[in-house]
């Protein structure tokens, strides 16, 4: 029974993303613009899973929520998911939002998340992540009182800031409890799962088939949004194109298993614990971004000199 729910609120996650546009690197082009909201929601998009916790903790269900002390891999890894991002123009979510709208270059970068996750798995560096454990109660009050706060900032405001903050904050609360099912149900989460299955001959390390399940709902539901806005759309892409998403979905597929998860993985099961280690990890992806799109534009610049 608990598969069925799951698949529904997951499709229903990929057809709010979808409507909504959710990537951050469009958040922090947006902000770069003077327009800090839409990332800001971004952010916030998991303050509601306290929803999630406190139904777990009543009902005597195990949470999947885990909290990390702050290192340098936190850092690292945000830092080269986020370079990937910028150059792939879209982080894991919207990666799979830009797919289900017919861009075809998507899959390439897909292709090299699988290749970085592996090359992860085969080199396996040292890395240290030291759980902390940290008061559930302060957790709670914090989140709570962010929550009220957010909210009344949204219904305040006009029907845009209403629809965006609502739409990001009910992603994050079902995810809240899309995690209480499996906590890789995330599409960073599978591919991490792929990635070591093939590197490895023992074949129980490939994902249940439920989680392929989940995975083509969140993109079901995707394709739903962009086919009900006539959004869908085939687009092209050459070899140059190819390379350049391969070596971005790479570079995100080291960066996650480093920093212990995409953009997706922090935002959404990371930040609303209040994990030092997932806060770095996303402050090193906004880095990232932010400098990967700067590269970007000097890039452009010169080529539209010669």
């Amino acid at each position: 029974m608990l598969l069925p729910i799951a698949l529904i609120l997951v499709c229903t996650i990929g057809y709010l993303a979808q409507s909504i546009g959710l990537c951050m690197v469009r958040g922090v082009n947006e902000c770069k613009n003077g327009k800090p909201e839409f990332l800001l929601a971004i952010l916030f998009s998991g303050v509601l899973a306290w929803v999630a916790m406190l139904y777990a903790n009543y009902f005597g269900i195990h949470t999947n929520f885990k909290t990390y002390e702050v290192n340098s891999w936190f850092v690292i890894g945000g830092i080269i998911f986020g370079l990937g991002t910028a150059f792939n123009q879209g982080c894991g979510v919207s990666t799979l939002s830009k797919l289900s709208r017919g861009d075809s270059k998507m899959i390439f970068t897909i292709t090299g998340w699988i290749i970085g996750w592996s090359i992860l798995a085969q080199w396996s560096p040292t890395t240290t992540h030291i759980k902390l454990l940290l008061s559930k109660n302060i957790t709670l009050g914090i989140l709570v009182s962010i929550s009220i706060a957010l909210l009344i900032w949204a219904f305040n405001g006009d029907k845009k800031r209403t629809k965006l903050w609502l739409t990001m904050m009910t992603i994050g609360l079902i995810g809240g409890f899309v995690f209480l099912f499996d906590d890789k149900w995330t599409p960073s989460g599978l591919l991490q799962k792929i990635s070591h299955a093939l590197t490895s001959a023992d074949k129980t390390l490939w994902p249940p088939m439920e989680s392929y399940f989940v995975f083509l709902s969140l993109i079901a539901g995707m394709l739903t949004a962009a086919w009900r806005s006539k959004r869908f759309k085939i687009v092209k892409s050459d070899w140059k194109q190819w390379l350049l998403h391969l070596m971005a979905g790479a570079c995100m597929g080291i960066g996650a298993s480093l920093a212990l998860g995409g953009n997706d993985s922090q935002l959404l099961l990371a930040l609303p614990t209040l994990s030092p280690g997932g806060i770095t990890a996303i402050l090193g992806m906004l880095i990232g971004i932010w400098s990967g799109l700067y590269i970007r534009e000097i890039y452009a610049i010169k080529s539209l000199k010669q």
